[in-house]
């Protein structure tokens, strides 16, 4: 029996091409969830099922890329039936991720910022060169573009990149995050990691990490041309979390980095 593959977040971009790779993938489309019927187009050959709930039955994983409003009672929803959730909903709060969390105790979990191979492999560099570039000496800056229907600021791949900063300097990133800048701000803190968001036009994503020292500027840069790489990304995740212990894993996981 294929593994069967339910998309929350069907009707929008990315639940069109997740549902292009799930079959691509050898893999059955179970169903999906998203905006009211007439609000946005099912992909061919995919079912609408009626809730969250409906949609776990009928599935055994859920892949989810929807609104953040979701995430609680989604999280709960998940857990109650037991099925592996991948989740790449961007903008959640923290009580959000608290649930996330919750349910991940339950059943396993892939939750990340970025599904593409690449700014997993980014991340990675991210942590080791924040590890070998002292804040007191290199201050870090993550400028990050996509297009204007995003909603949330900064991306979600933008503050993983800040966390990854954060660990490998060895602090949490809530306690150094310095985001939005204007008016008679006063000198730059030492050890903050700071966030500028753009907005325009139709940019897939572009992320780019400054470390800029003294006598020296180290840049590290990644650009999404195509949201598929996303879609690939979440579906090998949803096939590598089915049949794992509960827990709460992260692409890298999945990548096995």
């Amino acid at each position: 029996m294929t593994l069967r593959i339910g998309i929350a977040g069907i009707t929008g971009r990315m639940g069109h091409l997740l549902a292009e790779e799930v079959v691509a993938a050898g893999a059955t489309l179970s169903g999906g969830i998203g905006r009211p019927a007439g609000a946005g187009a099912l992909p061919a050959g995919a079912e609408r099922l009626p809730d969250i709930a409906t949609l776990a039955v009928a599935s055994d994983v859920v892949v989810e890329f929807s609104n953040a409003a979701t995430a609680q009672p989604h999280a709960a929803a998940l857990a109650a039936a037991g099925k592996p959730w991948v989740l790449g909903t961007s903008g959640l709060s923290a009580a959000d991720e608290a649930a996330v969390e919750a349910a991940a105790r339950r059943i396993p979990v892939v939750y990340a910022a970025n599904f593409s191979a690449g700014v997993n492999l980014v991340l990675a560099l991210a942590e080791r060169m924040a590890a070998a570039l002292p804040g007191e000496q290199y201050d870090a800056e993550i400028v990050e573009m996509h297009h204007r229907q995003k909603v949330d600021a900064p991306s979600g791949t933008a503050i993983g990149m800040g966390r990854a900063v954060a660990k490998g300097r060895g602090i949490r990133l809530e306690d150094v995050m310095e985001s939005g800048r204007h008016g008679h701000t006063g000198a730059r803190k030492t050890g903050a990691i700071g966030f500028a968001a753009l907005r325009g036009g139709q940019v897939v994503g572009e992320h780019t990490l400054i470390f800029a020292g003294g006598t020296e500027h180290i840049a590290l840069t990644h650009r999404a041309f195509d949201r598929r790489a996303f879609a690939t990304g979440a579906v090998r995740a949803a096939q590598w979390v089915h049949g794992r212990k509960p827990g709460l894993y992260s692409m890298m996981d999945v990548l096995g980095m």
